[in-house]
Protein backbone atom coordinates (compact mmCIF):
# COMPACT_ATOMS: atom_id res chain seq x y z
CA UNK A 1 0.00 0.00 0.00
CA UNK A 2 0.71 3.25 -0.91
CA UNK A 3 0.13 6.68 1.20
CA UNK A 4 0.54 10.52 0.69
CA UNK A 5 -0.93 12.76 3.01
CA UNK A 6 -1.66 16.41 0.96
CA UNK A 7 -2.34 19.63 2.83
CA UNK A 8 -3.25 22.84 2.41
CA UNK A 9 -1.73 25.59 5.10
CA UNK A 10 -4.71 28.03 4.31
CA UNK A 11 -7.18 25.44 4.80
CA UNK A 12 -5.62 23.51 7.38
CA UNK A 13 -7.29 20.54 5.76
CA UNK A 14 -5.75 17.05 4.76
CA UNK A 15 -6.74 14.60 1.83
CA UNK A 16 -5.49 11.24 1.17
CA UNK A 17 -3.87 9.71 -1.21
CA UNK A 18 -4.07 6.17 -0.92
CA UNK A 19 -2.45 3.25 -3.78
CA UNK A 20 -1.95 -0.38 -4.46
CA UNK A 21 1.42 -0.48 -6.14
CA UNK A 22 0.67 -3.66 -7.42
CA UNK A 23 -2.76 -2.81 -9.40
CA UNK A 24 -1.69 0.90 -10.15
CA UNK A 25 -5.23 1.99 -8.68
CA UNK A 26 -5.20 5.04 -5.88
CA UNK A 27 -8.06 6.28 -3.87
CA UNK A 28 -8.19 10.01 -3.00
CA UNK A 29 -10.48 11.08 0.08
CA UNK A 30 -11.53 14.68 0.76
CA UNK A 31 -10.11 16.27 -2.31
CA UNK A 32 -10.47 19.76 -2.56
CA UNK A 33 -10.96 22.12 -5.96
CA UNK A 34 -7.29 21.96 -7.27
CA UNK A 35 -7.05 18.87 -8.22
CA UNK A 36 -3.52 18.91 -10.39
CA UNK A 37 -1.84 17.65 -7.26
CA UNK A 38 -3.65 14.83 -6.63
CA UNK A 39 -2.99 13.56 -10.37
CA UNK A 40 0.67 14.67 -10.10
CA UNK A 41 1.00 12.79 -7.00
CA UNK A 42 -0.54 9.98 -8.09
CA UNK A 43 1.65 9.82 -11.63
CA UNK A 44 4.91 10.37 -9.90
CA UNK A 45 4.40 6.91 -7.77
CA UNK A 46 3.41 5.39 -10.89
CA UNK A 47 -0.24 5.28 -9.80
CA UNK A 48 -3.88 6.59 -11.83
CA UNK A 49 -6.48 8.03 -9.60
CA UNK A 50 -9.59 5.18 -9.52
CA UNK A 51 -11.28 6.03 -7.26
CA UNK A 52 -12.30 9.10 -4.98
CA UNK A 53 -14.64 9.57 -1.51
CA UNK A 54 -14.94 11.97 0.76
CA UNK A 55 -15.81 12.19 4.27
CA UNK A 56 -19.19 14.00 4.40
CA UNK A 57 -20.39 17.21 3.57
CA UNK A 58 -17.77 19.92 3.95
CA UNK A 59 -18.49 23.16 5.48
CA UNK A 60 -15.29 24.84 4.82
CA UNK A 61 -13.92 24.30 1.42
CA UNK A 62 -15.89 23.83 -1.81
CA UNK A 63 -15.14 19.55 -2.43
CA UNK A 64 -13.01 18.47 -5.39
CA UNK A 65 -14.39 14.94 -5.25
CA UNK A 66 -16.91 15.49 -8.31
CA UNK A 67 -13.77 17.10 -10.33
CA UNK A 68 -11.72 15.35 -9.68
CA UNK A 69 -13.79 12.13 -10.65
CA UNK A 70 -15.25 13.82 -14.11
CA UNK A 71 -11.25 14.49 -14.82
CA UNK A 72 -10.22 10.98 -14.55
CA UNK A 73 -13.08 9.05 -15.16
CA UNK A 74 -13.07 7.30 -11.28
CA UNK A 75 -15.60 6.07 -9.67
CA UNK A 76 -16.72 8.32 -6.83
CA UNK A 77 -18.77 7.23 -3.92
CA UNK A 78 -20.71 9.47 -1.52
CA UNK A 79 -21.99 9.08 1.56
CA UNK A 80 -26.15 7.45 1.63
CA UNK A 81 -26.16 8.06 4.93
CA UNK A 82 -27.87 11.05 6.77
CA UNK A 83 -31.63 10.83 5.66
CA UNK A 84 -33.33 12.75 2.73
CA UNK A 85 -31.90 16.17 4.15
CA UNK A 86 -28.29 15.60 3.82
CA UNK A 87 -28.68 13.08 0.70
CA UNK A 88 -26.13 14.70 -2.40
CA UNK A 89 -28.36 16.31 -4.63
CA UNK A 90 -26.27 15.64 -7.33
CA UNK A 91 -25.38 11.88 -6.66
CA UNK A 92 -27.30 10.49 -9.49
CA UNK A 93 -26.53 13.38 -12.54
CA UNK A 94 -22.61 12.09 -11.26
CA UNK A 95 -23.12 8.41 -11.39
CA UNK A 96 -21.66 8.21 -7.46
CA UNK A 97 -21.91 5.36 -5.65
CA UNK A 98 -23.73 5.86 -2.29
CA UNK A 99 -21.95 3.78 0.80
CA UNK A 100 -22.60 3.55 4.48
CA UNK A 101 -22.05 1.45 7.40
CA UNK A 102 -20.37 -1.69 6.72
CA UNK A 103 -20.30 -0.80 3.00
CA UNK A 104 -16.58 -1.54 1.62
CA UNK A 105 -14.77 -1.47 -2.00
CA UNK A 106 -11.12 -2.39 -2.91
CA UNK A 107 -8.63 -0.09 -4.75
CA UNK A 108 -6.87 -2.83 -5.79
CA UNK A 109 -5.41 -5.03 -2.83
CA UNK A 110 -6.02 -1.72 -0.27
CA UNK A 111 -10.01 -2.58 1.15
CA UNK A 112 -11.97 0.85 2.35
CA UNK A 113 -14.61 0.03 4.52
CA UNK A 114 -17.21 2.93 5.68
CA UNK A 115 -18.33 3.03 9.28
CA UNK A 116 -20.88 5.47 9.62
CA UNK A 117 -19.81 8.41 12.72
CA UNK A 118 -22.66 11.10 12.36
CA UNK A 119 -22.56 13.70 15.15
CA UNK A 120 -20.51 16.15 13.12
CA UNK A 121 -22.71 15.92 10.27
CA UNK A 122 -25.17 13.27 9.85
CA UNK A 123 -24.06 11.85 7.11
CA UNK A 124 -19.98 11.91 8.26
CA UNK A 125 -18.71 8.31 7.47
CA UNK A 126 -14.97 7.33 8.72
CA UNK A 127 -12.81 4.86 6.11
CA UNK A 128 -11.42 2.09 7.17
CA UNK A 129 -8.04 1.48 5.51
CA UNK A 130 -6.51 -2.62 4.94
CA UNK A 131 -3.74 -3.50 2.97
CA UNK A 132 -4.57 -7.26 2.27
CA UNK A 133 -1.56 -7.90 1.29
CA UNK A 134 0.23 -7.30 4.49
CA UNK A 135 -2.96 -7.60 7.12
CA UNK A 136 -6.58 -8.85 7.61
CA UNK A 137 -7.10 -5.62 9.80
CA UNK A 138 -7.33 -2.10 9.30
CA UNK A 139 -4.30 0.26 9.91
CA UNK A 140 -6.08 3.36 10.10
CA UNK A 141 -8.78 5.30 10.10
CA UNK A 142 -9.46 8.25 7.70
CA UNK A 143 -11.47 10.20 10.51
CA UNK A 144 -12.19 13.31 8.20
CA UNK A 145 -13.82 15.80 11.03
CA UNK A 146 -15.26 13.19 13.53
CA UNK A 147 -11.54 12.83 15.62
CA UNK A 148 -8.84 15.19 15.18
CA UNK A 149 -5.60 15.02 17.08
CA UNK A 150 -6.73 16.49 20.38
CA UNK A 151 -10.31 17.11 19.76
CA UNK A 152 -13.63 16.22 17.93
CA UNK A 153 -15.56 18.06 15.13
CA UNK A 154 -17.36 20.37 16.07
CA UNK A 155 -21.46 19.81 16.16
CA UNK A 156 -22.99 23.14 15.88
CA UNK A 157 -22.44 24.10 12.47
CA UNK A 158 -25.28 22.55 10.90
CA UNK A 159 -27.66 24.78 13.71
CA UNK A 160 -25.04 28.07 13.10
CA UNK A 161 -24.51 27.84 9.25
CA UNK A 162 -27.05 25.71 8.09
CA UNK A 163 -29.72 26.78 9.72
CA UNK A 164 -31.16 23.75 11.55
CA UNK A 165 -32.78 24.96 14.21
CA UNK A 166 -32.50 23.56 17.73
CA UNK A 167 -29.88 20.98 16.11
CA UNK A 168 -27.09 21.55 18.55
CA UNK A 169 -27.79 19.02 21.26
CA UNK A 170 -29.45 16.51 19.66
CA UNK A 171 -26.17 16.52 17.42
CA UNK A 172 -23.55 16.60 19.96
CA UNK A 173 -25.39 13.78 21.86
CA UNK A 174 -24.98 11.76 18.79
CA UNK A 175 -21.51 12.63 18.48
CA UNK A 176 -21.03 11.30 22.12
CA UNK A 177 -22.46 8.01 20.87
CA UNK A 178 -20.57 7.74 17.88
CA UNK A 179 -17.34 8.51 19.81
CA UNK A 180 -18.16 5.62 22.15
CA UNK A 181 -18.23 3.36 19.24
CA UNK A 182 -15.48 4.39 17.72
CA UNK A 183 -13.37 4.14 21.16
CA UNK A 184 -13.92 0.39 20.90
CA UNK A 185 -11.23 -0.13 18.10
CA UNK A 186 -7.63 -1.11 19.23
CA UNK A 187 -5.36 0.85 20.56
CA UNK A 188 -3.08 0.78 17.10
CA UNK A 189 -5.45 1.80 15.31
CA UNK A 190 -3.85 5.01 13.51
CA UNK A 191 -5.89 8.32 13.16
CA UNK A 192 -5.63 10.39 9.98
CA UNK A 193 -7.50 13.10 10.11
CA UNK A 194 -9.17 15.77 8.04
CA UNK A 195 -8.07 19.18 9.53
CA UNK A 196 -5.00 20.03 11.97
CA UNK A 197 -4.50 22.99 13.89
CA UNK A 198 -6.56 26.35 12.58
CA UNK A 199 -9.06 25.12 11.24
CA UNK A 200 -12.78 26.42 12.70
CA UNK A 201 -14.09 23.05 12.57
CA UNK A 202 -12.90 22.17 15.84
CA UNK A 203 -11.63 24.11 18.74
CA UNK A 204 -8.64 22.41 19.96
CA UNK A 205 -6.83 20.63 17.25
CA UNK A 206 -3.37 19.66 17.29
CA UNK A 207 -0.98 20.62 14.69
CA UNK A 208 0.16 16.86 14.80
CA UNK A 209 -0.56 15.49 10.97
CA UNK A 210 -1.97 11.65 13.11
CA UNK A 211 -2.35 9.78 16.09
CA UNK A 212 -3.91 6.34 17.17
CA UNK A 213 -7.07 5.75 18.89
CA UNK A 214 -4.72 4.63 21.80
CA UNK A 215 -2.96 7.67 22.42
CA UNK A 216 -6.36 9.54 21.81
CA UNK A 217 -7.87 7.71 24.27
CA UNK A 218 -5.12 8.60 26.67
CA UNK A 219 -5.08 12.41 25.90
CA UNK A 220 -7.71 13.59 24.01
CA UNK A 221 -10.04 15.00 26.07
CA UNK A 222 -13.25 13.65 24.67
CA UNK A 223 -11.88 9.80 25.05
CA UNK A 224 -12.23 10.73 28.56
CA UNK A 225 -15.81 12.01 29.42
CA UNK A 226 -17.66 9.38 29.88
CA UNK A 227 -20.83 10.97 31.24
CA UNK A 228 -23.12 12.47 28.30
CA UNK A 229 -24.37 15.56 29.67
CA UNK A 230 -21.23 16.58 30.61
CA UNK A 231 -19.80 15.74 27.38
CA UNK A 232 -22.19 17.60 25.14
CA UNK A 233 -21.70 21.04 27.74
CA UNK A 234 -17.91 20.36 26.55
CA UNK A 235 -18.36 20.06 23.39
CA UNK A 236 -20.73 22.99 22.81
CA UNK A 237 -18.84 25.41 25.24
CA UNK A 238 -16.12 27.96 23.50
CA UNK A 239 -16.80 26.50 20.29
CA UNK A 240 -15.45 29.89 17.77
CA UNK A 241 -17.74 31.62 15.46
CA UNK A 242 -18.29 29.82 12.49
CA UNK A 243 -17.16 31.84 8.89
CA UNK A 244 -20.15 33.08 7.80
CA UNK A 245 -19.20 31.71 3.98
CA UNK A 246 -19.46 27.76 5.69
CA UNK A 247 -23.30 27.89 4.63
CA UNK A 248 -22.79 28.39 1.29
CA UNK A 249 -20.14 25.25 1.29
CA UNK A 250 -22.57 23.24 2.59
CA UNK A 251 -25.07 24.40 0.24
CA UNK A 252 -22.54 23.88 -2.65
CA UNK A 253 -21.01 20.50 -1.68
CA UNK A 254 -24.66 19.10 -1.04
CA UNK A 255 -26.09 20.74 -4.35
CA UNK A 256 -22.99 20.01 -6.57
CA UNK A 257 -20.09 21.97 -7.05
CA UNK A 258 -19.46 23.25 -10.68
CA UNK A 259 -16.91 21.31 -12.74
CA UNK A 260 -14.40 23.67 -13.42
CA UNK A 261 -12.09 21.64 -16.18
CA UNK A 262 -9.18 23.08 -14.15
CA UNK A 263 -8.33 26.45 -11.96
CA UNK A 264 -10.21 29.75 -14.36
CA UNK A 265 -7.36 31.94 -15.94
CA UNK A 266 -8.68 35.49 -15.35
CA UNK A 267 -7.44 38.15 -18.28
CA UNK A 268 -5.64 41.34 -17.46
CA UNK A 269 -8.25 44.69 -17.78
CA UNK A 270 -7.03 47.66 -18.97
CA UNK A 271 -5.97 50.07 -16.03
CA UNK A 272 -8.44 52.85 -17.48
CA UNK A 273 -11.01 50.45 -17.00
CA UNK A 274 -11.12 50.54 -13.16
CA UNK A 275 -13.19 53.23 -12.18
CA UNK A 276 -16.30 52.03 -14.22
CA UNK A 277 -15.87 48.95 -12.54
CA UNK A 278 -15.67 49.89 -9.41
CA UNK A 279 -18.76 52.81 -10.16
CA UNK A 280 -20.45 49.36 -11.17
CA UNK A 281 -20.99 47.76 -8.13
CA UNK A 282 -18.16 45.28 -8.59
CA UNK A 283 -16.48 43.88 -6.39
CA UNK A 284 -12.17 44.72 -6.40
CA UNK A 285 -9.68 43.26 -4.01
CA UNK A 286 -5.87 44.47 -3.41
CA UNK A 287 -4.12 42.07 -2.68
CA UNK A 288 -1.06 44.02 -1.84
CA UNK A 289 0.25 44.53 1.99
CA UNK A 290 -1.24 46.64 4.30
CA UNK A 291 1.26 48.93 4.73
CA UNK A 292 1.71 49.34 0.59
CA UNK A 293 -2.53 49.83 0.17
CA UNK A 294 -2.14 52.48 3.63
CA UNK A 295 0.20 54.63 1.63
CA UNK A 296 -1.63 54.68 -1.41
CA UNK A 297 -5.06 52.66 -3.27
CA UNK A 298 -7.57 53.39 -5.55
CA UNK A 299 -10.94 54.21 -2.91
CA UNK A 300 -14.00 51.38 -3.30
CA UNK A 301 -11.47 48.66 -3.34
CA UNK A 302 -11.01 46.26 -0.51
CA UNK A 303 -7.84 45.08 1.14
CA UNK A 304 -7.16 41.27 1.62
CA UNK A 305 -3.61 41.09 1.61
CA UNK A 306 -2.65 37.85 -0.32
CA UNK A 307 -1.04 35.89 2.90
CA UNK A 308 -2.06 32.75 5.01
CA UNK A 309 -5.41 34.64 5.69
CA UNK A 310 -6.58 35.83 2.37
CA UNK A 311 -8.72 32.43 1.72
CA UNK A 312 -11.20 32.99 5.22
CA UNK A 313 -11.42 36.72 4.69
CA UNK A 314 -12.33 36.30 1.35
CA UNK A 315 -15.17 33.90 2.34
CA UNK A 316 -16.13 36.43 5.35
CA UNK A 317 -16.25 39.49 3.41
CA UNK A 318 -16.22 39.55 -0.52
CA UNK A 319 -20.15 38.66 -1.56
CA UNK A 320 -20.83 35.58 -3.62
CA UNK A 321 -23.11 37.53 -6.10
CA UNK A 322 -21.26 40.28 -8.48
CA UNK A 323 -18.70 40.67 -10.67
CA UNK A 324 -15.25 40.34 -9.02
CA UNK A 325 -11.49 41.78 -9.85
CA UNK A 326 -8.64 41.39 -8.30
CA UNK A 327 -5.75 44.11 -8.34
CA UNK A 328 -2.60 42.45 -7.87
CA UNK A 329 1.28 43.90 -7.57
CA UNK A 330 4.23 43.59 -10.06
CA UNK A 331 3.67 39.40 -9.51
CA UNK A 332 1.34 38.76 -11.53
CA UNK A 333 2.66 34.78 -12.18
CA UNK A 334 2.89 33.28 -9.38
CA UNK A 335 0.86 35.63 -7.15
CA UNK A 336 -2.15 35.75 -9.29
CA UNK A 337 -2.51 32.17 -9.63
CA UNK A 338 -2.31 31.55 -5.69
CA UNK A 339 -5.20 33.99 -5.44
CA UNK A 340 -7.40 32.30 -8.20
CA UNK A 341 -6.82 29.33 -6.72
CA UNK A 342 -7.52 30.45 -3.26
CA UNK A 343 -10.83 31.94 -4.07
CA UNK A 344 -11.77 28.91 -5.87
CA UNK A 345 -11.55 26.79 -2.85
CA UNK A 346 -14.29 28.59 -1.32
CA UNK A 347 -16.50 28.65 -4.27
CA UNK A 348 -15.53 32.19 -5.07
CA UNK A 349 -14.60 31.00 -8.87
CA UNK A 350 -15.97 33.78 -11.12
CA UNK A 351 -12.61 36.64 -11.26
CA UNK A 352 -14.00 38.35 -14.13
CA UNK A 353 -10.44 39.68 -14.27
CA UNK A 354 -7.18 41.42 -12.81
CA UNK A 355 -5.97 44.92 -12.66
CA UNK A 356 -2.24 45.50 -12.21
CA UNK A 357 -0.27 48.11 -10.29
CA UNK A 358 -0.46 50.39 -12.61
CA UNK A 359 -4.17 50.80 -12.58
CA UNK A 360 -3.35 52.47 -9.25
CA UNK A 361 -1.01 55.19 -10.93
CA UNK A 362 -3.61 55.97 -13.74
CA UNK A 363 -6.55 56.49 -11.26
CA UNK A 364 -4.27 59.23 -9.50
CA UNK A 365 -3.20 60.89 -12.55
CA UNK A 366 -5.01 64.03 -11.38
CA UNK A 367 -6.93 62.52 -8.47
CA UNK A 368 -6.09 62.06 -4.64
CA UNK A 369 -5.18 58.44 -4.03
CA UNK A 370 -6.89 57.07 -1.04
CA UNK A 371 -4.76 56.70 2.32
CA UNK A 372 -5.80 54.50 5.37
CA UNK A 373 -3.92 56.45 8.71
CA UNK A 374 -2.46 55.36 11.89
CA UNK A 375 -2.95 56.27 14.88
CA UNK A 376 -0.55 55.62 17.64
CA UNK A 377 -1.79 54.55 21.13
CA UNK A 378 -0.90 57.91 22.98
CA UNK A 379 -3.01 59.53 20.36
CA UNK A 380 -5.95 57.50 20.66
CA UNK A 381 -5.71 57.71 24.73
CA UNK A 382 -5.91 61.86 23.91
CA UNK A 383 -8.81 61.26 21.44
CA UNK A 384 -10.51 58.97 23.77
CA UNK A 385 -10.30 61.47 26.34
CA UNK A 386 -11.84 64.54 24.62
CA UNK A 387 -14.30 61.91 23.56
CA UNK A 388 -13.79 62.93 19.43
CA UNK A 389 -12.96 59.13 18.36
CA UNK A 390 -14.91 56.40 18.08
CA UNK A 391 -13.48 52.87 18.73
CA UNK A 392 -14.10 49.63 16.61
CA UNK A 393 -12.50 46.14 18.34
CA UNK A 394 -12.42 43.69 15.53
CA UNK A 395 -10.93 40.93 16.92
CA UNK A 396 -13.22 37.68 17.77
CA UNK A 397 -15.30 37.57 20.82
CA UNK A 398 -13.05 35.30 22.59
CA UNK A 399 -10.15 38.26 22.83
CA UNK A 400 -13.11 41.02 23.56
CA UNK A 401 -13.49 38.62 27.09
CA UNK A 402 -10.05 38.81 27.79
CA UNK A 403 -9.87 42.97 27.89
CA UNK A 404 -10.58 45.64 25.65
CA UNK A 405 -10.13 49.78 25.09
CA UNK A 406 -12.18 51.48 27.51
CA UNK A 407 -15.56 52.64 25.74
CA UNK A 408 -14.87 50.59 22.43
CA UNK A 409 -17.63 48.99 20.43
CA UNK A 410 -16.96 44.97 19.50
CA UNK A 411 -17.92 43.93 16.19
CA UNK A 412 -15.64 41.09 15.01
CA UNK A 413 -14.11 41.63 11.28
CA UNK A 414 -16.38 38.94 9.47
CA UNK A 415 -19.64 40.80 11.26
CA UNK A 416 -18.65 44.47 10.31
CA UNK A 417 -20.46 44.74 7.12
CA UNK A 418 -24.01 44.31 8.91
CA UNK A 419 -23.58 47.00 11.24
CA UNK A 420 -22.67 50.00 8.99
CA UNK A 421 -25.64 51.34 9.73
CA UNK A 422 -24.93 51.98 12.55
CA UNK A 423 -21.82 53.80 13.29
CA UNK A 424 -21.27 57.39 13.29
CA UNK A 425 -19.70 58.95 10.01
CA UNK A 426 -19.64 62.77 11.84
CA UNK A 427 -16.37 61.43 13.81
CA UNK A 428 -13.77 59.49 13.24
CA UNK A 429 -13.57 55.87 13.66
CA UNK A 430 -10.86 54.27 15.13
CA UNK A 431 -10.39 50.49 14.59
CA UNK A 432 -8.24 48.23 15.63
CA UNK A 433 -7.84 44.17 16.74
CA UNK A 434 -4.76 42.57 18.12
CA UNK A 435 -1.84 43.41 16.16
CA UNK A 436 -2.79 45.65 13.51
CA UNK A 437 -3.73 43.18 10.77
CA UNK A 438 -7.15 42.64 10.61
CA UNK A 439 -8.31 45.98 11.49
CA UNK A 440 -5.82 47.36 8.27
CA UNK A 441 -8.54 45.14 6.32
CA UNK A 442 -11.57 46.54 8.51
CA UNK A 443 -10.14 49.93 8.11
CA UNK A 444 -9.87 49.33 3.78
CA UNK A 445 -14.00 47.93 4.17
CA UNK A 446 -15.11 50.71 5.98
CA UNK A 447 -13.32 53.69 3.40
CA UNK A 448 -15.00 51.54 1.03
CA UNK A 449 -18.57 51.71 2.27
CA UNK A 450 -18.05 55.33 2.58
CA UNK A 451 -16.66 56.25 5.85
CA UNK A 452 -14.62 59.65 5.83
CA UNK A 453 -12.20 59.32 8.42
CA UNK A 454 -11.03 55.93 9.34
CA UNK A 455 -8.04 55.41 11.07
CA UNK A 456 -5.70 52.51 12.10
CA UNK A 457 -4.62 52.05 15.51
CA UNK A 458 -0.46 51.41 15.21
CA UNK A 459 0.22 48.14 16.16
CA UNK A 460 -3.10 47.38 17.46
CA UNK A 461 -4.58 45.85 21.29
CA UNK A 462 -0.74 44.97 21.78
CA UNK A 463 0.69 48.41 21.54
CA UNK A 464 -2.28 50.06 23.54
CA UNK A 465 -0.78 47.51 26.54
CA UNK A 466 3.12 47.61 25.94
CA UNK A 467 2.27 51.73 26.03
CA UNK A 468 0.83 51.53 29.56
CA UNK A 469 -2.72 52.09 28.97
CA UNK A 470 -5.63 49.98 30.80
CA UNK A 471 -8.12 48.19 29.57
CA UNK A 472 -11.75 47.38 30.71
CA UNK A 473 -13.23 43.58 31.33
CA UNK A 474 -16.04 42.40 29.68
CA UNK A 475 -18.86 44.44 31.76
CA UNK A 476 -17.42 47.12 30.22
CA UNK A 477 -17.73 48.58 26.70
CA UNK A 478 -20.85 48.28 23.97
CA UNK A 479 -22.34 47.05 20.78
CA UNK A 480 -23.61 49.21 18.29
CA UNK A 481 -26.94 48.55 18.81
Amino acid sequence: MLLQRLYDPKLAQASYLIGCGESGESLVIDPHRDVEQYLEAAAARGLRVTHVTETHIHADFVSGSRELAARTGAALYLSGEGGPDWTYAFAGEAAATLIGEGDAFEVGSVRIEAMHTPGHTPEHLVFLVTDTAAATAPIAAVTGDFVFVGDVGRPDLLEKVAEVEDSMDAAARTLFHSLQRFKAQPDYLQIWPGHGAGSACGKGLSSVPHSTVGYERLFNWAFAVTDEEEFVRLVLEGQPEPPRYFGEMKRINRCGPRVLGGLPHPEPVAASALPEVLTRGATVIDTRTASAYAAGHVPGTLNLPLNHSFTGWAGWLVPYAGELYLLMDEDRGRGLREAVRDLAMIGLDRVAGYFGADAIEAWSNGRRPGTISQITAPELAGQLGEGAARVIDVRARSEWDTGHLPGAAHIPLGELSEHLARLPRDRPLVVHCQGGSRSAIAASLLEARGFGNVLNLQGGLAEWVAAGFPLQRPAGGTRPD
